[in-house]
């Protein structure tokens, strides 16, 4: 126990380190050092209390068959997000304050009431907003993707960058279940599309990614609370994040937000 305590102190500390200092660290140096995921969690968790920042939300990982299968993974992971990750768009963003970063498109909610593993999908709709969003993934590796370690993601708080998300509207009265399953995004840089992709991309229905992150807190002792968001899994996988405009415009009416980055 005292051994795993030490490790996740050093780990939580080098992490911390990386994204203050901005150098990445080298995977090599850390092979083997995390072999489960309670240790990982562990780590995430006192990775974030170094960061003496409040919790805004939470994103989801791994929600395709794909990615699954690209880090030997089973289920998704969450990563715990800050009050200065989750930012309100459209916005500019500098490279120089990120180590290495991609861009992908997914879906933010926020809970309007706190949620219960009890809730249905029906449930879901009643307490949720939902708004149009680009996620930023970052790593405090070096060429992280998609070689790291799946222990190390989750350490690094599923490699969380930053949360863009626009206009936000209430999920009631606007969508159905089914509607969920079926919005369409399209990820555009300088006006040319560079991916499309569709919300069944995430574990089938996006709700079902949140659903799964109540859960996977409770087991945790963690609640989802009022106000806290989700950024609730990739339609895509993801390119580099570079130089330039991007725009993402989701279909079904949830809307569009741009991000710029130099």
């Amino acid at each position: 126990m005292e051994k795993k305590t030490s490790l996740v102190t050093e780990l939580a500390s080098q992490l911390h380190q990386a994204l203050q200092q901005k150098q990445p660290l080298q995977m090599a140096d850390f092979d083997g050092k995390v072999e489960d995921y309670e240790t990982a969690y562990a780590v995430q968790d006192a990775f974030i209390a170094l960061r003496e920042e409040t919790v805004q939300g939470y994103k989801v990982s791994l929600t395709s068959e794909e990615t699954q299968r690209m880090f030997d993974s089973t289920e998704p992971f969450y990563g715990q997000e800050t009050t200065t990750q989750f930012l309100q768009g459209p916005l500019t963003l500098s490279l120089s304050e990120l180590l290495d970063p991609l861009i992908e498109i997914e879906l933010v909610f926020r809970a309007k009431e706190d949620l219960s593993v009890d809730d249905t999908l029906e449930d879901l709709l009643e307490k949720l907003t939902i708004a149009p969003g680009i996620e930023v993934p970052d790593s405090r590796f070096k060429e992280w993707f998609p070689t790291l370690n799946k222990y190390l993601v989750v350490s690094d708080c599923a490699v969380g960058g930053r949360v863009i998300f626009g206009q936000e509207q209430d999920v009631k009265g606007n969508f159905t279940v089914d509607d969920l399953a079926n919005i369409s995004g399209v990820l555009s840089k300088d006006g040319e599309v560079l991916k499309e992709g569709v919300s069944s991309e995430v574990l089938g229905n996006p709700l079902n990614s949140v659903a799964w992150l109540v859960k996977k807190l409770a087991s945790h002792g963690k609640t989802l609370k009022k106000g806290q968001q989700v950024s609730s899994g990739t339609f895509i996988l993801p390119p580099a994040l570079e130089k330039g405009v991007y725009r993402v415009d989701y279909g079904s009416g949830v809307g569009s937000l741009e991000l710029t980055v130099d």
